[in-house]
């Protein structure tokens, strides 16, 4: 199975491979922890936090987890006027306000690539023109690692 172009889009465990075609749904700690720091440094955390909890979300087993688990999401960033409130459509927001009383482990799975293609689009191509990842890049060539860009 070959990784979605959403996948495709999630920062590599190896961050030579960020922002090229090799760039895969894999990551570390490390990269995951740079392009935070970068989204917190512009105010828009809140969009791969959501991301990050869908993911966590996607792995818990337990009806009683994924509901105690989904509701927190769905209040902390899907409801009107949630303190980290995504940028999402009425109607992705209506269906999931709807279903929050049954929920599952993919029931925000549409807000969630909709997010996924708002960051893809806007914060991550500006997380890699940024100091952060120019920092990132320059700490890596200095450990005797090879350049990551194709060119």
């Amino acid at each position: 199975n070959a990784p979605s172009d959403e996948q495709q889009w999630a920062p590599h465990a190896d961050s030579r491979y960020w922002g090229t075609e090799n760039d895969t749904h894999k990551h570390t700690d490390y990269g995951l922890a740079a392009f935070r720091v970068f989204l917190k440094s512009e105010f828009s955390d809140e969009n791969i936090e959501f991301w990050l909890a869908c993911e966590d979300l996607k792995k818990t087993k337990t009806p009683t987890q994924i509901a105690v688990k989904a509701n927190k999401i769905y209040c902390e960033f899907i409801m009107t006027d949630a303190p980290r409130e995504v940028n999402i459509d009425h109607k992705t927001r209506d269906v999931i306000s709807q279903n929050i009383s049954q929920p599952t482990s993919n029931c925000f799975d549409d807000a969630q690539k909709l997010i996924l293609c708002l960051m893809a689009k806007d914060s991550y191509p500006r997380f890699l023109r940024s100091e952060h990842y120019k920092e990132l890049e320059k700490k890596q060539q200095n450990n005797g690692q090879k350049k990551w860009l194709p060119f």
